[in-house]
């Protein structure tokens, strides 16, 4: 009997191309435990199909790590590049690269890996 495979791991090889293509661009790298989340796309509609405009969206609090530190001494950096994460509504320091928005923030700030 077959055993079950995980989308991911049948196709590690394509995601974590895609990974290494899309941090191929990004010319920064963040030290020690801080790392560089890309946000999520802000909700459009509500589950009941009303669309929310500019002024009444909320700040996204998900995203995936596009870069990361290289830890402190004596704490490695859990994360890895291509994580989904949630984050706190206020976490971390707006920047943009490239024309791309970012939050550069510590891990502590990281609530949980998805």
């Amino acid at each position: 009997m077959m055993s079950r495979i995980s989308f991911y791991e049948r196709n590690k090889n394509v995601i974590n191309l895609l990974i290494y293509t899309n941090m191929s661009k990004l010319t920064i790298k963040p030290l020690a435990d801080r790392v560089i989340v890309e946000p999520a796309a802000a909700e459009e509609k509500t589950a009941f199909g009303i669309i929310i405009p500019d002024t009444a969206k909320e700040k996204p609090q998900k995203g995936i790590v596009v870069a990361i530190g290289n830890g402190k001494k004596d704490e490695p950096i859990t994360v890895k590049v291509g994580d989904e994460v949630l984050y706190g509504k206020y976490s971390g320091t707006e920047i943009t690269i490239e024309g791309k928005d970012y939050l550069i923030m510590r891990e502590s700030d990281i609530f949980a890996v998805l």
